[in-house]
């Protein structure tokens, strides 16, 4: 369950945050952000 959240905030901040980079930039961020919240207990 802690994964599929993960999966989902990840998503949700790749959307947001790196929407005007292409979908190269949306991989870069979701990998960003998927790493970050591994750190934060979301694992």
């Amino acid at each position: 369950m802690k994964n599929l959240l993960r999966a989902i905030l990840a998503g949700w901040g790749a959307k947001k945050f790196g929407g005007g980079c292409g979908c190269f930039g949306i991989i870069i961020v979701f990998i960003i952000l998927w790493i970050l919240l591994g750190y934060l207990g979301l694992n």
